[in-house]
């Protein structure tokens, strides 16, 4: 059967038909979501570990070099990236992309409990987790005081401002999961001791100073 001479014969169905096909895909169109940032599942697995008043020379050598040899020898691995702060060491595992993230996490976790053993026993158990693209911020304002009775606001206020009217009515947004502000000023209880007033009981417990 010839479709091109039957459809100038009977131009109708044919018509008909292409007319069906636009309309399911306008429809199909419409139904399928649009992401700018799609939630993908990348091979990265990132190692956290905590060690209170410890020094970055001190965490390099006693658990982030550690950490690095042991998650070296795992099958699969691409990258290893390593953030040392105050306290804090951060170890960033980035596997090929035929890895499954599943797998990824389970070695990398056991990696890190084989060598826990070596590490300094205040240190806290190293938080083993998988990177997701979930969450990632869409949107960033700034907020400045220059007009207005705004003119007035110190550093301090603005950041008040922001936290208490402007984070409230965003959230109040249908669609909005999370604000969080970035620089600013942040609350904070400062303690001073007044030397000639401290008291000490029989077990060296300070029960005296001054909270300003």
């Amino acid at each position: 059967m010839n479709f091109s001479s039957l459809s100038i014969k009977n131009p109708v169905p044919a018509i008909m038909l292409f007319v069906l096909l636009t309309l399911a895909g306008l429809l199909a169109y419409r139904a399928n979501p649009v992401q700018d940032f799609p939630d993908i599942e990348l091979p990265i697995v990132t190692v956290s570990a905590q060690l209170s008043g410890a020094a970055p020379a001190q965490l390099e050598t006693e658990v982030a070099r550690k950490i690095e040899d042991s998650v070296a020898t795992l099958q699969g691995v691409k990258n290893v990236y390593t953030k040392v702060l105050d306290g804090t060491v951060t170890v960033t595992v980035e596997f090929i992309l035929e890895k499954q993230i599943a797998e990824a996490v389970n070695d990398v976790r056991d990696a890190v409990a084989r060598v826990r053993a070596d590490l300094p026993g205040e240190l806290r158990d190293p938080s083993v987790t998988k990177a997701s693209t979930a969450g990632r911020v869409i949107l960033t304002f700034a907020a400045t005081a220059k007009d207005g009775a705004a003119s007035r606001m110190d550093d301090q206020e603005l950041s008040w401002f922001v936290d208490n009217a402007v984070t409230k009515r965003l959230l109040a947004v249908p669609g909005v999961g999370a604000v969080k502000r970035v620089g600013g000023v942040a609350r904070e209880v400062r303690v001073e001791l007044d030397e000639p007033r401290q008291a000490f009981d029989h077990d060296n417990r300070n029960v005296g100073g001054v909270v300003r």
